[in-house]
């Protein structure tokens, strides 16, 4: 009687074993819950990518497979999700993370358990440089890189007195401390006579708004997003915040958080953004077909965010011809990959990706915002040199 049973379990654990064996294992951690805005389209676009390099045989003879878990906006919460992707689940590396203090405790944990990490998203400079490590990678242009694409647009406004709103986290605090420095050097008479920094998802933007309407500035530097970007919006507007002033704003061009605000999106800002309507190059026209046939609906730049995050994983799997992390380190160091925004690399000497940044205008289309006069902007032209590099990043 016991003998068929054994033999099943035998062959439950062969199948088991051949399955694992089948597959690469990728463990992603992300805020979905907490940001859903960005990490809606990024699940999207990883899932897509996920998609199309196992349809094509996958890497190394093996399918792609994604064990995705929720960080729950909490580092601790991060940091716990990685190990038990890891010494539960036995992913070969990790990737994603959206907030820049969470995407930090995943950089720590990369060293401390010594596993590849590519950092899809978080933007903080630190991830690459200051706390940079050998095993962390990071995809998207650092808030170094963005502001220093928006600094020469806002010295071009001649404006002197300036003020600044920002959520009051890593990635905020190291937007307004890069702006502040590149237009003292740039602009040596600038005067910063405002600044606000906002809980974040928690902003009381009525106060908020009329802090900065009484410092009487002649432009603002925005950093807010999602939710609290729309509550400034709206009590700014009310305010005639933005009347006869000049905003020069992170992110705001990127349709997760221009389009929720529909006729009240703001006009004239200088942004970043992502203006999935117009771009006509080869490399995006594919992947916003592939997007839109897959999911009946537009990309948006978290979707670009995910989908190159899997890409850039099964190029460096490619060339490295194994998950070890050491190869994996050895094929992602100098490593060009092609995104929907053309080709990138990732820089040996930082690890930091040369993805660049679309800067515009916004502008109202009937009842939705939209970025006109844009223009891309290749990340490399907006790094420090290597001997910069060398100063800020500690030895690996």
């Amino acid at each position: 009687m016991l003998k068929p049973l054994i033999l099943a379990a035998f062959a439950a654990v062969a199948t088991s074993g051949a399955n694992a064996q089948d597959t690469i294992k990728i463990g992603e951690i992300n805020s979905y819950k907490a940001q859903p805005a960005f990490l809606d389209p990024y699940k999207k676009g990883w899932e897509l990518g996920v998609e199309e390099v196992n349809a094509a045989g996958g890497v190394l003879g093996r399918k792609l497979q994604v064990i995705s878990r929720d960080d729950n906006a909490n580092p601790g919460d991060a940091v716990r999700v990685a190990e038990e992707l890891v010494s539960r689940e036995g992913v070969s590396l990790i990737c994603g993370t959206f907030l820049s203090n969470i995407g930090l405790a995943v950089t720590d944990f990369a060293k401390q358990k010594k596993i590849f990490f590519l950092a899809s998203e978080p933007l903080t400079d630190k991830i690459t440089w200051q706390d940079g490590n050998r095993y962390t990678f990071r995809l998207r242009p650092n808030t170094y890189m963005q502001v220093a694409m928006l600094v020469p647009e806002a010295v071009k406004l001649h404006k002197k007195r300036w003020a600044l709103i920002y959520p009051n986290y890593e990635y905020g605090q190291s937007a307004a401390a890069t702006f502040k420095e590149m237009m003292k050097k740039a602009q040596p008479d600038v005067e910063f006579v405002g600044e606000q920094a906002s809980p974040l998802g928690r902003i009381d933007a009525g106060p908020v708004s009329q802090a900065l309407a009484d410092a009487k500035p002649d432009a603002i530097f925005n950093v807010l997003f999602g939710a609290d970007l729309i509550k400034f919006v709206r009590e700014g507007n009310s305010r005639d915040l933005f009347k006869g002033r000049e905003v020069v704003s992170l992110l705001t061009g990127e349709p997760e958080y221009i389009e929720p605000l529909k006729g009240e999106a703001p006009v004239g800002w200088i942004v970043t953004g992502y203006p999935y309507y117009g771009i006509q190059t080869e490399d995006h026209k594919k992947f916003f077909l592939a997007y839109y046939r897959k999911y009946s609906e537009y990309p948006r730049l978290g979707s670009v965010v995910g989908y190159s995050t899997i890409m850039s994983i099964a190029e460096g799997l490619k060339r490295a011809r194994s998950t070890d992390t050491e190869k994996l380190i050895a094929a992602f160091s100098g490593m060009p990959v092609t995104t929907p925004f053309g080709r990138v690399t990732y820089r040996a000497i930082d690890h930091q990706s040369t993805m660049g940044a679309f800067v515009g205008r916004t502008k109202l289309e009937g009842d939705k915002g939209v970025m006109t006069d844009y223009r891309y902007l290749d990340g490399a032209s907006y790094l420090p040199s290597d001997a910069e590099v060398k100063k800020l990043r500690p030895a690996d």
